[in-house]
């Protein structure tokens, strides 16, 4: 993958984890009792956590000085 096609998937990454985000709140807010369900969707914002760390991490090298 180039730059500009990371630079994409980063923003898809982002974009996901915001709805994720909306979703567990709507849950929590509307008083739904599937705590499986949100915990589920917690999982899965942190994963989604993980992989835009890793994706902006191969776009901005660390620079040894």
């Amino acid at each position: 993958m180039n730059d500009d096609e990371l630079r994409k998937r980063l923003e898809a990454l982002r974009i996901e984890h915001r709805d994720l985000d909306a979703a567990i709140d709507a849950l929590a807010s509307a008083g739904a009792n599937d705590q499986l369900q949100i915990a589920r969707l917690k999982k899965r914002k942190l994963r989604l956590k993980d992989q835009i760390a890793i994706v902006e991490d191969y776009l901005i090298p660390d620079i040894i000085a």
